[in-house]
């Protein structure tokens, strides 16, 4: 008898595809095509260490421990959107939920007088419920994943709008929260610690678990997902039940970067996430959302960025930089996705 991971192990579309990258791709092009984006993050923080305008300011421990710290909350919201994008779909609802969730947690120990571990709980809860909920409407009631996730990031915007009435809230935040956002542990900052551990238990999910091997086939053809098997209905919403989860705890690791909430509705951080995860897709593991791929984009945006700012570039190449990676890592993906449906159809 073959068990549905075996099945899915065996699939003609993976061994299409593995063959597939292996012919186009032999021996040393083919190291360069997966590490390349690896290649050019090493380049990049090697350039702007040296460089007489950025050098000393770029190599010092501070602005090396705020690089890694400042992109822990980014790191993690890129983390959420690998669920619904290993099972097929584009979550544009990350950044709302961690803002969301952000503001529930403050609100939970500022007005209701809740302890930090009730108020991060919280966080987390709310951000399972909202994924929950987008999943419901996706899986269950099959709405188009593109307007539930966007809907619900614009109704998630006017919420924290109406309860914060554009205000902060800054008062009656825990000092144990804070202390996460800007303490360290061994001389490394605490957020970092908690980010890297989450993605271990985001990569250990996906690479190690049936879940994993069940979201990546959904993703890669649901209705094959469907004929082995697969509840296709129950991996899309826990793929979105998960998200939210993983979006919460960047809600409470938000706070406590920040020592406040805002009423920022969060589609600030939805587009650096996005260009990381599809940076992934064109790193590592080709053609696929990954862990390891995520860590490596965001370095690559925050390290970019970074070294532009030091060296005088106007404000705006930042914006400027992030979109055109976008674009670059979207155009990637796609002509690698039709060259592999060519391989298999001709």
């Amino acid at each position: 008898m073959i068990h549905t991971d075996q099945a899915i192990a065996a699939t003609p579309a993976a061994a299409s595809d593995t063959y597939v990258v292996n012919r186009k791709f032999p021996g040393w092009p083919r190291l360069v095509q997966r590490y390349g984006l690896l290649l050019l993050l090493v380049a990049m923080a090697a350039m702007f260490a040296v460089l007489p305008e950025s050098g000393a300011a770029f190599r010092s421990e501070a602005n090396l421990r705020a690089l890694v710290a400042n992109q822990a909350v980014g790191l993690v919201v890129a983390l959420a959107l690998l669920f619904p994008m290993a099972a097929g779909f584009l979550d544009f609802s990350v950044g709302a939920v961690t803002a969301t969730t952000s503001v529930a947690a403050a609100a939970a120990m500022a007005h209701f007088g809740l302890p930090p571990l009730a108020a991060i709980s919280m966080a987390l809860l709310g951000g399972v419920a909202i994924g929950g909920f987008i999943g419901l409407l996706v899986a269950k009631f099959e709405m188009n994943p593109f307007i539930a996730t966007l809907g619900m990031a614009t109704l998630l915007g006017g919420v924290i709008l109406a309860y914060t009435d554009g205000l902060q809230i800054t008062n009656g935040i825990s000092p144990q929260v804070t202390a996460l956002g800007s303490g360290t542990w061994f001389g490394m900052p605490r957020i970092v610690v908690v980010s890297v551990a989450i993605a271990f238990g985001v990569w250990f999910v996906m690479e190690h678990t049936p879940l994993g091997r069940y979201l990546f086939a959904v993703g890669s053809n649901s209705n094959a997902a469907r004929l082995t098997g697969i509840d296709v209905v129950r991996v899309k919403f826990i793929s979105f039940a998960l998200s939210g989860l993983v979006a919460g705890a960047a809600g409470a690791l938000l706070l406590a970067r920040q020592g406040s909430a805002t009423s920022d509705p969060g589609m600030s951080m939805l587009f650096p996430a996005l260009t990381a995860v599809l940076l992934s897709t064109i790193v590592v593991h080709l053609g696929r959302p990954s862990v390891l791929g995520t860590v490596i984009g965001v370095l690559f945006l925050a390290v970019s960025v970074s070294g532009l700012t030091l060296i005088g570039a106007p404000a705006w190449v930042g914006q400027f930089f992030n979109g055109a990676a976008l674009l670059v890592a979207v155009g990637v993906s796609s002509i690698g996705n039709i060259g592999r449906s060519r391989a298999r159809t001709g």
